[in-house]
């Protein structure tokens, strides 16, 4: 080969390469900022059509800007459901006092996580429905069915819980308070951010898999995918690309630096084989939180990002007493 032909080479290979990390690095960019929407998926369609299956009601309603929500509650007409039996055995076992099937103790708004949607929450709040809880569901946006196209962790998010709350308090009426605030991932750094805002809302707080900052998350994740030089360099590309796209440095997604603020009682939960979101990041948001609040940490033996709700760990119980003792005073 000439010198020639080998210098085309190498330069015909930089250019693919300087496109594939281009390409590589939108696309990153763009799962932080926008990730892909997820359909409807067929046990959503089926909750939907039949939840009396799972002993609740659920009412559709949008909020003024579009947001699109859901209500469940409990229906004492209908037998309990699996879950919701296996939950309310599961909390006599701890000795709480639980009031008879059907009876409202307080609102909670849960959050979901990123690429995550409203319906992912039907299955859950059909269990804290039968703790006693009503529950409401969002669309965070960029998510769903939301018409907001980005999502900003909560920087500009941190009035959405508290609108849904209120707005719904208001079309079906019930009284807003006492309510508590849950989040899982993205949507735990929704609700930190939400309970920093307006603590007068939130009786207590529960969130699960999420992260001190958003950056070091991400710094990682692309490090353990091509190494520290070039993930390092992907990382810091993709956070450029996505500041100029919403106009929020990453640096500045910090909910440890709202958690050291908190003043309502926080659970906070993670996984012990989360390789999205390390424990390490969920340790040190606890950390953060005041040493005088009451609060609870709480390891999911075994449990990666993506199955923390569904392992044998009884985490709907353990999140429902939380939520009881500290959102309808039950002892």
């Amino acid at each position: 080969m000439t010198r020639r032909r080998l210098f085309r080479f190498a330069a015909g290979f930089v250019c693919l390469l300087l496109i594939l990390v281009t390409g590589l690095t939108w696309w990153a960019a763009s799962e932080i900022v926008a990730p892909a929407r997820r359909p409807l998926q067929d046990y959503h369609r089926e909750f939907l059509e039949n939840p009396a299956a799972h002993a609740v009601r659920v009412q559709a309603f949008s909020l003024e800007d579009g947001t699109p929500c859901y209500m469940a509650e409990p229906d004492p007409a209908l037998p309990l459901s699996p879950r919701a039996q296996r939950v309310r055995d599961q909390l006599k076992a701890k000795s709480v006092a639980l009031s008879g099937f059907g009876e409202i103790k307080g609102t909670l708004v849960l959050l979901h996580g990123r690429k995550g949607r409203k319906e992912d929450y039907l299955l859950i709040a059909e269990r804290f429905c039968a703790a006693g809880f009503r529950c409401l569901i969002a669309d965070l946006p960029g998510h769903g069915e939301h018409p907001e196209t980005m999502t900003r962790y909560g920087v500009t998010e941190s009035g959405l819980p508290g609108t849904v709350l209120a707005q719904a308090a208001v079309r079906y009426q019930f009284a807003p308070q006492p309510a508590g605030l849950m989040g899982i991932s993205m949507g735990g750094s929704v609700a930190l951010h939400a309970a920093a805002k307006n603590p007068q809302q939130w009786k207590a707080l529960v969130i699960i898999s999420s992260f001190d900052a958003l950056e070091p998350v991400i710094l990682e994740q692309a490090s353990s995918r091509s190494g520290p030089w070039l993930g390092g360099l992907w990382a810091q590309s993709a956070g450029w690309i996505y500041e100029n796209r919403t106009g929020l440095p990453l640096r500045e997604i910090r909910p440890a630096a709202l958690a050291v603020g908190l003043s309502m009682p926080t659970l906070i939960a993670h996984g012990t084989k989360d390789q999205i979101i390390p424990i390490e990041a969920g340790r040190r948001l606890y950390s953060a939180l005041p040493a005088s609040l009451e609060k609870q940490w709480v390891e999911i033996p075994g449990a990666d990002h993506n199955n923390v709700l569904i392992t044998d760990f009884p985490i709907y119980a353990t999140i429902a007493e939380w939520m009881l003792r500290h959102v309808a005073a039950v002892p």
